[in-house]
């Protein structure tokens, strides 16, 4: 047997860890994001719903594009305003879920480190 194939065979000195878990294929993850934002959509009452990324930009909406940018702005501003209150109050706090009700629009803010999911329904259904 020559060096090479000895070489071949030998164990490799490092030790062998497990393979990371396998994760869900992006495709796979844009699949459920859309059918999540699907069936919020279709519940009685929703008007529309739209994702927003960190800096305040809308990537994702079913409402028109004058009311989306404007919902998306002032929302982004209200929403990193409110988090910062309520770190300031207690710092092991953070914001989880915002909700605003008006005569007219109860507005549901659901922010997350990178995205926030913005939706507006009636509040009479």
């Amino acid at each position: 047997m020559d060096g090479w194939t000895k070489a071949c065979q030998e164990p490799s000195p490092l030790p062998s860890s497990p393979p990371p878990p396998p994760r869900p294929a992006l495709g796979q993850a844009q699949a459920e994001v859309e059918e999540t934002l699907k069936r919020i959509q279709s519940h009685k009452g929703v008007i529309g719903t739209m994702v927003v990324n960190a800096e305040g930009i809308p990537i994702r909406t079913t409402l028109d594009n004058s009311t989306t940018v404007q919902y998306a702005g002032l929302l982004h501003q209200l929403t990193m305003k409110t988090k910062s209150t309520v770190r300031d109050i207690d710092p092991q706090n953070d914001l989880t879920f915002l909700r605003i009700r008006s005569k007219k629009h109860e507005i549901m803010v659901a922010p997350d480190k990178e995205y926030l999911l913005i939706v507006i329904q009636n509040p009479c259904e």
